[in-house]
């Protein structure tokens, strides 16, 4: 039985434009790390939540009953762990408020580090439901399109009438995703209570279209499918104009071979499919059009096929 491990879960793309809490990509190089040590206090406590900066956290509760990570952690260790304690140290890589999952990714990370410290450890997939209690605190929703990628890895599909069941798709070959983020910050919660309630027959009859299409050209590696079919109809309009340099940043991405190019989750980050040979121009051009418009940003690229959250050596 382990006695402290680390945990890495990766980012995110929530809805990956086509799928509105249905579907989710993970994304190489950024992540969360929660570290988790076995302690005689029973119960799970937060040591530390540590920043970008290395530093202590400015924004982020250690409260256990207040954070992403030690809520999904308590979830879990109440239902399988024994009478000692568990204590998390959380390390953000993530930035808040970035429609990159970072709520979620935190809630993975500790689900994932406290899972190795029981002694028959559960198998994976069964970790979701208690990451999905994290990150319904933090979001104030019950949607699992961060958190099945963070948790799985590559593209998922997630439809909240079918969890906690969760489907790994196939990811097509020779595409990567580009994604840029603006120093900016969009409240999920609060994205999600300015929606409209209804919608045309035709606007959800073109989306499903959409989706439809989309999983099946990514099903039969149908490049140019997928450029016909990386479309948002319905959420996107409602929340491009939270995102000022949206427009410009779009342009800049669909002139330099970008597949399709939407909001990453409700935002403020921007993401493109692209071709693996045109996704690091893509990435330039679309950071070079955000910081046109005075906004700092930083760029990522990653493939489709991500690796999942994992315990670290």
């Amino acid at each position: 039985m382990a006695e402290k491990v680390t945990a890495f879960a990766p980012a995110s793309i929530g809805n990956v434009a086509v799928g509105f809490d249905m579907l989710g990509l993970a994304m190489d190089g950024v992540g969360d790390r929660v570290a988790a040590e076995r302690v005689d206090s029973p119960g799970i406590s937060v040591a530390n939540v540590y920043g970008l900066d290395g530093e202590i956290h400015p924004y982020l509760s250690s409260d256990p009953d207040h954070n992403t990570a030690s809520i999904a952690a308590k979830a879990l260790w109440n239902d399988y762990g024994d009478d000692a304690g568990v204590e998390l140290s959380i390390y953000k890589g993530v930035p808040l408020q970035s429609g990159m999952g970072s709520s979620a990714a935190s809630a993975v990370a500790a689900a994932v580090a406290v899972n190795e410290l029981l002694g028959t450890p559960l198998p994976v997939e069964q970790l979701l439901a208690y990451a999905l209690v994290g990150e319904q605190y933090a979001s104030g929703g019950l949607h699992a399109d961060n958190v099945a990628p963070s948790l799985l890895g590559g593209l998922v599909f997630c439809p909240p009438v079918l969890l906690p069941e969760v489907v790994r798709l196939p990811v097509p070959t020779g595409v990567s995703a580009a994604l840029i983020h603006p120093e900016l910050q969009v409240n999920t919660a609060h994205a999600r209570k300015k929606l409209a309630q209804g919608y045309s027959l035709d606007q959800w009859l073109s989306q499903q279209g959409y989706m439809g299409g989309f999983i099946a050209a990514c099903a039969s590696n149908d490049i140019d499918l997928i450029g016909k079919t990386l479309k948002d109809v319905i959420i996107e309009p409602q929340r491009a104009a939270a995102v000022p340099c949206f427009a410009a940043v779009k342009e800049a991405a669909e002139r330099n071979g970008a597949l399709g190019f939407s909001l990453s989750g409700s935002g403020p980050s921007l993401f493109a499919l692209c071709r693996d040979h045109d996704a690091a121009n893509v990435a330039t051009a679309m950071e070079q059009a955000c910081r046109g418009m005075g906004i700092d940003c930083q760029s990522f690229v990653s493939t489709m096929s991500a690796r999942g959250a994992h315990i670290e050596e």
